[in-house]
């Protein structure tokens, strides 16, 4: 923790760098020594820089805090740097290695031969260093692209500060595009949300502003139909009605409905957009979503002609077998869906908990894997394929993985030129997979393949577009077998049959339960009571009762992320109570929150050159707040974030129950709170529950227990995946 001291205010410090302590080329972030004017000793400025070494002169305009590990600090909103003058600055900043083929020895021949002018000559005369003792022809000219490359760098840092982009986000853009960057930006700022992750429109948007861009520019409204069919992805859709398109682009935008339809014929020209219907109602979609849902139904087609790899099987005899050599007899239900995916290119099977879907997809795997065939197995999350893993005794990755994602364009290595080597794939948890992904997977799934998908459709669909195995299923083209018997050992299970009552459209039983249940409710009426008993809950009753770790074992889900009892507030209280160590300790602050060593955090977005994914939960086992550094322990795999990257990061004390999709803890607690109101249904309900292995305790009001219960009505989602599914 930092804080700022009586004295502080905004105000410019000016000086020499003496020293580069740290500098992430990544994102900027730095922390240097300078010999600041008015300063008797050296003072350490923290903030974003573009390229800099010892011996520049830095501006920097920010404030001075007392960082409790390290002491006074000058933390700088801005850093401006300018070539050293002195020529003993001019050797240090060579020296520092700020030029690629430049160190101490070169440095001072360099200096010894050219003086005060060397780094004029560095710039006009280049050649002129092959000259000097040691350097040659090969050298002289790495130091002038270095040069070269340096130059560029700080007019477009220079450039980009002007227009007030800071330091990282200006290095993402020089990385995206090198010299080009001024002239791209010029002429359309809104490229930066297409062309480089994690540049969203209304940053774009920002930087327009600042060069001028008016509000109804067409190239502005153009952009802003796409802005607005993003908003619409957020919410699974992967098209909307025209009308609510136009509307949607009308108030984000602030422009008239006139501008934005005749942007929108030029998009649509311009193949940006696509226009279709959807049972009867025209629809306007990107051409990327547009184009995935075709190519899903196009491969779900081409996958379920002919017959399976293993043609010849027989499938009664099969199943007898399995019986005998796994010692179990499987129900008739089972029997029935391990027939029908031996005997189908392309399967779902679909159920909720304690259905018996994984001893059904262990005799289809035990039964292929006796033909020596070739046998993938996926799930969208890490944790659903280290379930999937473990639940079958197999190498089961992420889809991710199993497709080889490529971090640097965000692709993968696996397609129709490269499929995967498999002669059947089952994917688990496919409810998760959402269009862009399903369209992938499928693409790289060859056609002598078979495929078999197990998922639960009365979970929550994808956080991402569309309703992918919804929609296989409602198109009714490809054989589905559907499981509804719940076993005598499930059964058991307060939390399976509660679930599957709330499924029914009925009240689970909410009354005192005794000391051997796995389903309890703890009444609050008011949202800070709830939020205490949660607390209190994580922290000493489940503990005390169970003998769970209150940190690792035990998940709070909430509806939604805001109010009393909602996502944020629960982290803050939960980490207040399980890492009290936190107020004390070395910190690294970010957005908000503040991250200690002991801390629970959450990814948030896909990072494929790491294999960590959104929703992948991991512990901070390190914190180096001097460099705004933490490291976080992913499933044994220690990783390092540092500044930018701590904007993936979360406190995970709390999810949403979204967020938990495909993963499961020993022990869950929910609020169910009448201020949900605008989340509760039933699916949301439903599938809270069926991420707990052990335990479920709702804390709330019955009320809005049976309000989840009784409403149905998720909103519609925009997709013409169903329809293209059937008319394959």
């Amino acid at each position: 923790m930092s804080e700022t001291l009586p004295q502080a205010g905004a105000e410019v410090l000016a000086g020499t760098v003496e020293r580069v302590v740290f500098h992430s080329e990544e994102s900027g972030f730095s922390v240097l020594t300078v010999r600041a004017r008015g300063h008797p000793d050296p003072v350490a400025v923290v903030g974003h820089a573009g390229p800099i070494g010892a011996g520049e002169q830095v501006t920097a305009s920010g404030a001075w805090v007392n960082d409790r590990v390290h002491g006074p600090q000058f933390r700088a909103e801005t850093i401006t740097t300018s070539r050293p003058t002195s020529l003993a600055g001019i050797e240090a900043w060579l020296a520092s290695g700020a030029i690629g083929g430049i160190g101490p020895v070169y440095a001072k021949r360099l200096i010894k031969a050219f003086g005060e002018r060397v780094l004029d000559v560095i710039e006009t005369e280049p050649k002129r260093l092959g000259k000097v003792a040691g350097i040659g022809r090969v050298r002289a000219r790495r130091i002038a692209e270095g040069w070269a490359e340096q130059k560029s760098v700080r007019e477009i840092m220079l450039f980009l500060h002007q227009h007030g982009i800071g330091a990282a986000r200006a290095r993402r853009i020089f990385r995206a595009y090198g010299a080009g960057a001024i002239a791209v930006m010029s002429e359309n700022p809104y490229r930066l949300a297409r062309d480089i992750r994690g540049f969203g429109f209304v940053t774009a948007d920002q930087i327009a502003r600042a060069f001028g861009i008016e509000k109804t520019a067409m190239v502005r409204v153009r952009a802003g139909i796409s802005h607005a069919l993003g908003e619409a992805m957020s919410d699974g859709h992967c098209g909307l009605p025209r009308a609510e398109l136009v509307a949607l682009t009308e108030r984000l935008l602030e422009v008239p409905a006139a501008l934005v339809g005749e942007a929108m014929e030029l998009e649509l020209a311009g193949g940006a957009l696509v226009a279709d219907t959807v049972e009867a109602s025209p629809c306007v979609f990107l051409a990327l979503l547009h184009g995935a849902e075709r190519a899903i139904a196009r491969r779900i087609g081409a996958i379920a002609k002919g017959g399976p790899a293993w043609a010849g099987i027989d499938a009664d005899k099969a199943i007898s077998w399995v019986e005998a050599k796994a010692g179990m007899t499987l129900a008739d239900s089972q029997g029935e869906a391990v027939r029908v995916a031996l005997c189908s290119k392309f399967t779902v099977i679909t159920g909720g908990p304690g259905v018996g879907k994984t001893t059904i997809v262990n005799a289809i795997l035990r039964i292929l894997a006796a033909r020596k065939l070739e046998i993938a197995l996926a799930a969208p999350t890490g944790r659903a394929a280290r379930r999937l893993a473990e639940a079958t005794g197999r190498e089961a990755r992420t889809i991710h993985r199993l497709l080889e994602a490529d971090p640097q364009t965000g692709g993968f290595g696996r397609g129709p030129g490269n499929p995967i080597a498999a002669d059947l794939l089952v994917v688990d948890e496919t409810s998760m997979v959402d269009v862009p992904l399903m369209r992938a997977l499928l693409e790289a799934v060859p056609n002598r393949a078979a495929v078999v998908m197990v998922g639960d459709i009365d979970q929550l669909p994808s956080i991402g577009p569309g309703q992918v195995l919804a929609d296989i299923i409602a198109a009714g083209v490809v054989p589905v077998v559907r499981l509804t018997e719940v076993f005598r050992q499930a059964a058991t299970s307060r939390i399976v049959t509660s679930a599957h009552a709330i499924n029914a459209g009925q009240m689970p039983d909410l009354d005192p339960a005794g000391p051997d249940s796995d389903f309890y409710f703890v009444p609050a009426d008011e949202a800070d009571v709830a939020a205490r008993r949660i607390v209190e809950l994580a922290r000493n009753r489940i503990p005390r009762r169970f003998g769970l770790d209150p940190v690792r074992d035990i998940q709070v889900l909430s509806p939604m992320n805001r109010g009393g009892v909602g996502v944020g507030a629960l982290n803050i209280a939960l980490q207040q109570a399980l890492n009290p160590a936190a107020a004390g300790a070395a910190t690294v602050e970010r957005f908000g929150w503040t991250f200690a060593t002991g801390d629970k955090v959450m990814q948030t977005e896909n990072d494929y050159d790491r294999d960590i994914y959104n929703g992948d939960i991991g512990f901070i086992t390190h914190v180096a707040p001097e460099a705004g550094e933490v490291t976080v322990e992913f499933d044994g795999r220690p990783l390092a974030f540092a500044n930018a990257g701590l904007d993936s990061l979360t406190p995970a004390y709390a999810t949403t129950i979204h967020k938990a999709q495909g993963s499961e803890y020993p022990a869950v607690i929910v609020p169910v709170m009448m201020q949900h109101a605008v989340m509760l249904r039933r699916n949301l309900l439903y599938t809270a529950l069926t991420r707990a292995r052990q335990l479920v305790v709702l804390v709330g009001q019955k009320r809005a227990v049976a309000m989840a219960v009784n409403n149905v009505a998720g909103r519609r989602r925009w997709s013409k995946l169903k329809e293209l599914i059937a008319a394959e």
